[in-house]
């Protein structure tokens, strides 16, 4: 659903706020949104930002039921219906499952990507002189922040090997009334693409889309393998295909439905970007990264501007990264078996704790689990993993703090190692490389060195359970 749909939409739920207190987009706007998404308030639409004419939106996927609403679903179970066909989708071994998988591809047409001559955010249209960064009510998010960031940015480039699109989410400096600091980490498909293109001699290309679909913001995040693109990912969630359009000044396709869109090109020189007030809840230091200089800006003919704010957890990336976790633990059951359920902490950032249930049948298959997490996309960057047995809830702290204290010998059953780590953790001995711990908390075999029987777990039986059931209402508890 697009934004203004949705706007209207929370509207008559009672799920959307407009503001029409004079706030300043600088520090006021974190503070006031703090305080409501922990009080899992509104949606907020300030319309009256100090010295700017165009609205600011925050808080857009501050609950569940406004995720469900972006993607036009009323539960989890109804958008896992939508993307588990695609990510279980198996290779074909014989004519009848050929056909099968025929038929599935056939059906993922009508979600493919959609190009349009004209969409709403070419309604108005900037160059020169008139481009006015200043004008578009960017956040400042913390007292020591070094600027103000562009922090919900559907930032697209185009492969200059394959042409092939990619959107990402990487925050934006504000510079001057033309420029800014775009702050993509080597792993990062645009960085790819600013590398290739150097190499090439060539220069980048960049568009910026600001106040997309809800859903195409999402899909800017998501740990995508390399053969499914952000648009096909949005447009299978949201059941219908995305339409883009061309920008007016580069080769490039944006979502249409955007309400700004910056277009431009990266230049040479860097850019000392920093400090700003991260998820990790601590500032992140300045660094050099490339700029981004805006060359035309187009936009709906009545703009919003759709931003968040990113601090001490949880915040809205919060829900948006445990989104993530249960979309894709199919794919992470696809390639990983074993795996029966995964739970990846919110206060450890997503990156410094995963807990990961499995069915185990042999001596060292934790260990198995965890290096194959370990091997697998952004699950690299994981400071601390740790297997229990299928029969743990994983998602319920006291469960997981009872059998890790009872089912480990730390001299038996930690193993540590180096290896990349988030870009972002101060902790680790060097930027983006440091130290891993992999916990087996799964009941022992004896062929791992735990000579005495595992004890068994002290649960009633069945048959008692089953008669106090039937006359539990005679009792009058």
């Amino acid at each position: 659903m697009d934004l203004k749909s949705l706007i209207s939409l929370w509207e008559k739920k009672d799920a959307l706020k407009r503001v029409h207190q004079r706030v300043s987009r600088d520090l006021e706007v974190t503070e006031v949104y703090q305080r409501v998404f922990h009080e899992k308030g509104p949606a907020l639409l300030f319309e009256n930002v100090a010295g700017l004419t165009i609205p600011l939106m925050i808080n857009i996927f501050g609950t569940w039921d406004r995720v469900w609403d972006v993607f036009g679903v009323s539960s989890e179970q109804e958008l896992l219906g939508r993307i588990e066909p695609l990510l279980t989708m198996e290779q074909p071994a014989g004519i009848l499952q050929k056909a099968q998988t025929l038929w599935k591809l056939k059906g993922l047409a009508g979600i493919f990507p959609r190009e349009v001559k004209k969409g709403p955010c070419q309604e108005t249209i900037i160059r020169g002189s008139e481009i006015d960064l200043e004008s578009i009510p960017v956040m400042k998010c913390w007292p020591e922040d070094a600027g103000r960031f562009i922090t919900f940015p559907v930032v697209v480039t185009r492969d200059p090997l394959s042409g092939k699109h990619n959107m990402g989410m990487y925050r934006m400096q504000v510079i001057d009334k033309t420029r800014t600091a775009m702050h993509w980490h080597p792993t990062k498909g645009g960085c790819l693409h600013y590398e290739r293109a150097k190499a090439l001699g060539k220069r980048l290309e960049v568009a910026c889309a600001l106040g997309c679909e809800p859903a195409i913001i999402y899909a800017a995040t998501a740990p995508l393998p390399p053969d499914i693109g952000e648009l096909l990912l949005a447009g299978l969630l949201m059941d219908r295909p995305v339409e883009t359009v061309k920008c007016k000044t580069i080769d490039i396709n944006v979502p249409a439905q955007s309400q700004i869109v910056l277009e431009g090109y990266i230049e040479e020189e860097p850019f000392m970007e920093g400090p700003f007030g991260d998820h990790t809840g601590y500032y992140t230091p300045a660094r050099s990264f490339p700029v981004f200089k805006v060359e035309a800006i187009t936009m709906n003919a009545n703009p919003v501007y759709v931003s968040t704010a990113v601090g001490w957890p949880p915040l809205e990336d919060a829900i948006l990264g445990k989104l993530t976790e249960r979309l894709f633990l199919p794919l992470m059951r696809f390639v990983i078996p074993d795996i029966q359920d995964i739970e990846i902490p919110e206060a450890g950032l997503f990156h410094n704790f995963v807990f990961v249930s499995i069915d185990k049948r042999y001596p060292g298959q934790a260990y198995k689990v965890m290096d194959s997490l370990w091997g697998l996309g952004q699950m690299s960057v994981s400071k601390v993993i740790v297997v229990f047995d299928k029969d743990v809830n994983i998602h319920d702290m006291s469960e997981v703090l009872f059998h890790l204290g009872n089912n480990i010998d730390p001299l038996r059953d930690v193993v540590l190692k180096k290896g990349p780590m988030d870009i972002l953790d101060h902790a680790s001995m060097e930027e983006g490389f440091g130290g891993k711990m992999g916990i087996d908390a799964t009941a022992k075999m004896k062929e791992e060195g735990h000579a005495r029987p595992w004890p068994k777990r002290a649960v009633m039986d069945a048959e008692t359970v089953k008669r106090i059931d039937g006359i539990w209402h005679a009792l009058g508890l």
